[in-house]
């Protein structure tokens, strides 16, 4: 029940960014590097994506559940440095005001990411896959 919860407010979470995406375009092109090309693409872009993820999270059948978890971990990990062009930049948004509060921000990436991989049973299948003989993992498919 605890990680069903989670990944439904996971969900949510990304749905609701993702249509930030689109309301409070400013605020997300605050996080695009200022070497990327057509900001306002990529933060329509990944607003797109995000919906999806966050719809995933919450439609996605339980055997489908872990492949959206590593996706979903994947995309966290693919936007970081976006978060580390705003602490490297300066920028100000979403009250991220000081280089404190943006360095702090940089620390929930990786609890997004776990938080990701726990919800979905991506890390406990993934340990499950890698603990289990060959052989076995055959005769289950």
């Amino acid at each position: 029940m605890t990680t069903m919860i989670a990944r439904l407010a996971l969900g949510v979470v990304l749905m609701v960014a993702g249509v930030g995406h689109f309301v409070s375009a400013e605020e997300f092109l605050a996080q695009v590097p200022n070497f990327m090309p057509a900001p306002e693409l990529i933060v329509a872009v990944s607003g797109v994506i995000e919906i999806a993820l966050g719809l995933a999270l919450v439609l996605a059948p339980s055997r489908y559940r872990p492949v959206v978890g590593w996706i979903v971990a994947t995309f966290f990990v693919l936007i970081f440095p976006g978060n580390i062009a705003q602490l490297i930049q300066g920028t100000s948004a979403f009250g991220l005001d000081s280089d404190a509060a943006r360095l702090i921000r940089l620390l929930f990436q990786p609890v997004l990411v776990v938080w990701a991989l726990w919800a979905t049973g991506a890390w406990s299948d993934w340990r499950a896959r890698r603990l289990t003989p060959r052989r076995l993992q055959k005769s289950q498919r």
